[in-house]
């Protein structure tokens, strides 16, 4: 006898992720590009999409993502039954969190969860391989972690800057990213409060004999 087919409105949401340790590491996953695959697979497969969820900026470690716990208070709210990523990863890269997410929560709240790239479908059954891949996330976050913080150190460690604002008495070297220069115009505060300190002057009282000679600050 033929089976009927499956009537069930899933009402989706999109998740798209992407850290800034994802980027430094070169990965082809952009907001664009991750947000072009979720939206034709949903076309593809008849997924209704409710919104997106995005989260630019946000480790996979951290699961209180602002536009994460968003998609979670709709589900709390049963606006959503299902949720598309692009692989396990933009979900998560902590092993635990991750699979607690898949394992228990969104089936105690009838949620189908798809993983484009890692052939993940809960509307299949469990993923047996969901569990190692997690794992493999979790482990690919440690290491890129420490590959970021040991650029940064050494980048550091030879003179160079990295922030929206030159420190005061610099500015940035237009040519050379990274790189300061010392600025003429405000290069003689540094050198009043060196000398100041030199003199015996403490943090108080530097500040203080600053504010009454109305010396400019760095903003």
């Amino acid at each position: 006898m033929k089976q009927p087919y499956n009537t069930t409105i899933y009402n989706t949401a999109l998740y798209l992720r992407l850290s800034r340790d994802d980027e430094l590491q070169g990965e082809s996953g952009s907001i664009q590009t991750q947000r072009m695959m979720l939206r034709q697979y949903a076309a593809e497969h008849g997924l209704t999409v409710v919104d997106e969820y995005i989260d630019d900026g946000w480790s996979g470690t951290n699961f209180e993502r602002p536009s994460f716990q968003r998609m979670i208070d709709d589900i709390e709210d049963g606006k959503i039954n299902c949720v598309v990523t692009k692989d396990l990863s933009r979900l998560g890269r902590n092993y635990i969190l991750t699979g607690q997410y898949t394992e228990i929560y969104f089936p105690s709240k009838g949620v189908r969860y798809i993983a484009i790239n890692d052939n993940v479908d809960t509307i299949n059954g469990e993923s047996e391989l969901a569990p190692f891949l997690n794992i493999l996330n979790e482990m690919h976050a440690r290491q890129t972690s420490k590959k970021v913080k040991a650029a940064m150190h050494t980048r550091f460690a030879n003179g160079a800057h990295y922030g929206a604002y030159a420190p005061l008495g610099y500015v940035k070297d237009p040519d050379k990213k990274g790189h300061l220069l010392i600025d003429p115009e405000t290069r003689w505060i540094v050198e009043k409060i060196f000398d100041l300190a030199v003199h015996g002057r403490g943090a108080a009282s530097i500040t203080r004999i600053l504010v009454e000679e109305k010396v400019p600050t760095p903003g």
